[in-house]
């Protein structure tokens, strides 16, 4: 983005992640000019009509200060003449400095803004001075210009050199931040780094490429830096967090107004996700051998060079990032001790952006606060808040005290991440906005022509008496694969809900779906019978439902699931009330099994019954073919030779991404080990000391995000994530920092999941591992459950969670989560028994299901039953439901040794190699290391 003052043709560059962030950088720059040149006030600003200049916001704050904005007639750039000509010498300078260097294009932004810092040491055309000279009143010097990419070497810092050692190291050099300072690239990790100008020594007959010595020339390439004309699809879509960013700045300057010392303590500044260094991104470092970019691929890598984001200067300390932050300062931060503050500005601006962007970089910052004052008790907060994961589309907030943290926040989540990078439009003239209109018409007519083959609109007729309309609305969703890309625009004319009565206008809307674990049994039940798996989309599944009453609203959805329901048991499946959404046929030739996620319909069998059953949906409903299956329920399936690995590495990637955690450093594990000293626990709850974290931090999020991962195809996180659940309501920095450990485990293994390979042996055997962390909280005197179930050496269901009343003993404790197993195990049976009976498959249940367990004096009780005496007389009779079952042969509970249970995984904190062994005996591996 560029700034021209038409006066004195003073010029202001900034880089820009995104377009969604010109608004802030014009506002961060304008507050600035006002404060630094009080005498000269801002008259005017003349802004191009590109969509991230359109802010009420904003306009609403320059006509409160006596700012007129003004945009030129649309199409007549000469009216915004100033801007372009200063782009254009910029550009023209730009491409002279890079293509004297040996550096890579993705320089350009460190050549930008050397460019225009030479740029206004110049004399323009329409004065004798240069416009430094015209702003500040003094002559500038040049003393301290040397040629952008020679080579410069600086002193080493005396940490990090020897009394025999260099003293200097060559850096590259790219630019000044003052006549003092100037900035340079390290050669091999183009780092980027500053040191005080009269301690260089400068070489400007070399040039140095980056990546180390290379005796190659480049300068023989033809490169031009291609700087496209924003048009539609070249801008970003508009968010909220555009508009939320300005609010945020006008507001911090409201108040440093009314307390002008308020930031004269540093510790308390707050600090905009708008980076404060106006720098680009790190440069991409070249691989040993050296090629010539044609064009085309120069201009792709010109549109990369630069990010907004802060390069990493002298470390690799990764950063977790936030949502941005809600309006005002925040508790805590204010300060008592006011001081004067000058508010100054500047003659009128002209503005443009012609910058290229960077799509892929989240638009997101971290907002971090230090202060001692208003420290929090250990009562429940008031106005514990925290800005919810889509808080830049509906601008919601979640409160800590109350918010339950289950499988449907979780799931709620999970979606809101998947749809944060691009969301989906809320309305037909939303649609007729966005670039991708003609595939949102197409999907518009689509469902109206489906309206019109099913009947669902009946002729016009007077409202009867007593009877309620009910408004409509569109609805668009974007149907994704397996890599996130987009395979369908759908949409959908849908009821006003909200107006209706439940019992007076509808009766039941409940509607079953598959769950997870028994997909996952599913799966393994195709590697073991070696059966083919196919997907189905069911095109407009609701308007095939037939109305029991006159209102066709909220009980599409259960509608659909009766109507779906009657007409393959009418065509000879069967299905069971513990998996109502599975049904099942079976015939001489073999069996097919249906499974349906509301319009996604998984077919498993034979390969004769496969079609038969895909033909059969087709002739009653209008189907979608998307043959073998790849992704269904938000899990990736890669199939193999070996087997299928079940894993969510897109998602997982996108949640790291949305978390700015996406480029930090790996560990191996997913937590620290816990310490037995109560008062350096990491995981106690927080003391009278801690502040609470701030509604930026978003800890609620990160908990659901990562819940929704473990409870799909990550049980290796389960006890780390349930750890840190607790903390919900009074999340600290200590807290968060649990959180960021997670991301970095989850860094090193995106591609990791549950292989079910494929076995010449019988191994279709349930097992399952029950285990209890005894006093897991100490602080609250509850113990942790665990238990896994595992299907051929690969787990299909496994749980992680606080027992809900205090154990007195380990052995009470133990009794607690082998009952937690069992009433599992009983379940986990029943299913499978009913699919491989009615399927015709040989029984696997027929005997009792091995849980082992490692405490013996549990295992003896299971012997012995419940028998009321000392040692017993404190447990409730209902634990002993486990020995009933091991009575009638359900169960059979064996011993095995501490260091080989599994389910330690999910009460523990486990060191490396006992970690490591665990996740390997439930069947997880890495995408990369299948057979």
């Amino acid at each position: 983005m560029v700034l021209v003052d038409a006066s004195t043709r003073w010029s202001h560059v900034a880089l820009l992640s995104t377009r969604n962030a010109a608004f802030a950088k014009l506002l961060a720059q304008i507050i600035r000019l006002r404060a630094h040149y009080p005498d000269h006030p801002i008259k005017s600003i003349r802004l191009d009509n590109a969509g991230e200049f359109t802010s009420k916001t904003f306009d609403d704050y320059c006509m409160s200060i006596g700012i007129d904005v003004e945009h030129p007639v649309p199409y007549v750039h000469t009216q915004n003449g100033l801007a372009e000509a200063a782009i254009k010498r910029i550009q023209m300078v730009t491409r002279t400095l890079v293509m004297r260097t040996n550096l890579p294009l993705s320089a350009w932004g460190h050549a930008v803004l050397h460019a225009a810092m030479l740029i206004r040491l110049r004399p323009t055309a329409t004065q004798a001075f240069s416009a430094q000279q015209l702003v500040t009143g003094y002559e500038p010097s040049i003393s301290h210009l040397r040629i952008f990419g020679c080579a410069v070497y600086v002193p080493i810092t005396p940490p990090q050199r020897t009394k025999m050692g260099n003293q200097r190291r060559m850096g590259i050099y790219i630019g000044f931040e003052s006549p003092t300072i100037i900035r340079y690239v390290e050669p091999l990790t183009s780092d980027l780094f500053t040191a005080r100008f009269a301690d260089c020594h400068f070489d400007e007959t070399v040039f140095r490429s980056l990546g180390g010595d290379k005796n190659v020339t480049i300068q023989q390439e033809r490169r031009e830096l291609s700087w496209p004309v924003p048009t539609l699809s070249h801008n970003d879509p508009p968010t909220a967090q555009r508009e939320i960013e300005v609010r945020r700045i006008i507001d911090l300057q409201k108040v440093a107004d009314s307390l002008p010392d308020a930031f004269s303590d540093l510790a308390k500044v707050t600090r905009s996700h708008i980076p404060a260094a106006n720098v680009p991104a790190r440069m991409e470092v070249p691989e040993k051998d050296f090629r010539l970019i044609d064009a085309a691929s120069a201009t792709q890598n010109v549109g990369q060079g630069i990010a907004g984001a802060t390069p990493n200067v002298g470390g690799d300390v990764a950063q977790a990032v936030a949502p941005p932050r809600k309006r005002g300062r925040p508790q805590g931060s204010r300060d008592t001790h006011p001081r004067k503050r000058a508010a100054k500005a500047h003659d009128p601006l002209i503005i443009d952006t012609q910058n290229p962007t960077h799509e892929n970089i989240p638009d997101y910052g971290y907002v971090q606060e230090t202060s001692l004052e208003d420290a929090p008790s250990l009562e429940p907060i008031r106005e514990n808040v925290e800005i919810s994961i889509n808080y830049t589309s509906v601008h919601g907030t979640w409160d800590r005290n109350s918010i339950v943290v289950d499988d449907v926040f979780a799931y709620a989540c999970a979606r809101e991440l998947i749809e944060s990078d691009d969301i989906e439009p809320r309305s037909v003239d939303e649609c007729q906005r966005r670039a991708d209109w003609p595939e949102w018409k197409d999907a518009i007519q689509a469902e109206l022509d489906s309206l019109t083959k099913r009947t669902v609109f009946g002729p016009v007729v007077p409202i009867p008496s007593g009877i309620k309309p009910v408004g409509y609305k569109w609805v668009f969703v974007r149907k994704r694969n397996e890599k996130n890309d987009i395979v369908r625009y759908k949409a959908r004319l849908v009821a006003q809900g909200f107006s209706q009565r439940p019992g007076i206008d509808y009766e039941e809307t409940y509607s079953p779906v598959m769950d997870v674990i028994t997909f996952r049994y599913l799966i393994s039940l195709v590697v073991f019978e070696k059966l083919n798996m196919q997907l189905m989309d069911v095109v407009t599944a609701y308007l095939y439902g037939d109305l029991d009453t006159e209102i066709y609203m909220k009980q599409s959805g259960r509608m659909w699931y009766t109507r779906l329901s009657d007409y393959l048991i009418g065509r000879g499946y069967v299905n069971n009330e513990l998996c109502p959404c599975v049904f099942i046929k079976t015939t001489s030739s073999g069996f097919a099994i249906v499974a349906v996620y509301v319009d996604d319909m998984n077919i498993i069998g034979t390969l004769d019954e496969l079609g038969d059953t895909a033909e059969c949906l087709k002739s009653e409903f209008e189907m979608k073919d998307l043959r073998k299956t790849r992704f269904c329920l938000g899990l990736e399936l890669e199939h193999r030779d070996s087997g299928i690995l079940i894993h969510q590495s897109a998602y997982t990637q996108k949640m790291l991404r949305h978390f700015n955690m996406d480029k930090v450093h790996p560990v191996s594990t997913p937590m620290i080990g816990r310490s037995l000293d109560l008062k350096k626990d990491l995981f106690r709850p927080r003391d009278d000391d801690e502040d609470v974290l701030e509604a930026e931090v978003p800890y609620l999020s990160a908990i659901g995000a990562l819940l929704y991962l473990a409870q799909c195809t990550r049980p290796d996180i389960s006890f780390a994530v349930n750890l840190l659940a607790r903390h919900s309501s009074a999340p600290t920095q200590r807290h968060w920092t649990g959180i960021k450990t997670i991301f970095r485990y989850l860094k090193g293994t995106i591609n990791m999941g549950l292989f079910y390979p494929y076995r010449e042996s019988r191994n279709d055997v349930l097992v399952g591992f029950a285990d209890a962390g005894y006093l897991s909280d100490p602080h609250k005197g509850r113990s942790q459950s665990g238990y896994v179930f595992t299907m051929g050496n690969t787990a299909i269901s496994w749980r992680s969670t606080k027992q809900t009343l205090v154990a007195t003993s380990s052995n009470h404790a133990e009794i607690i989560a082998l009952h937690e197993a069992v009433r599992e195990c009983i379940w986990l049976r029943s299913i499978i028994g009913h699919i491989r009976s009615t399927c015709g498959l040989r029984s696997t249940t027929d005997e009792p299901t091995s849980i082992y367990e490692d405490n013996a004096a549990c295992i003896e009780q299971m012997k012995q039953g419940f028998i009321k005496g000392d040692n017993t007389k404190h447990i409730a009779p209902k634990y002993f439901y486990n020995q009933q079952q091991q009575s009638l042969l359900k169960i059979q509970v064996n011993q095995v040794r501490s260091e080989d249970n599994v389910a330690d995984l999910f009460t523990k904190s486990l060191p490396k190699s006992t970690f490591e062994k665990h996740v390997k005996s439930i069947g997880m591996l890495k995408l990369f290391d299948l057979p």
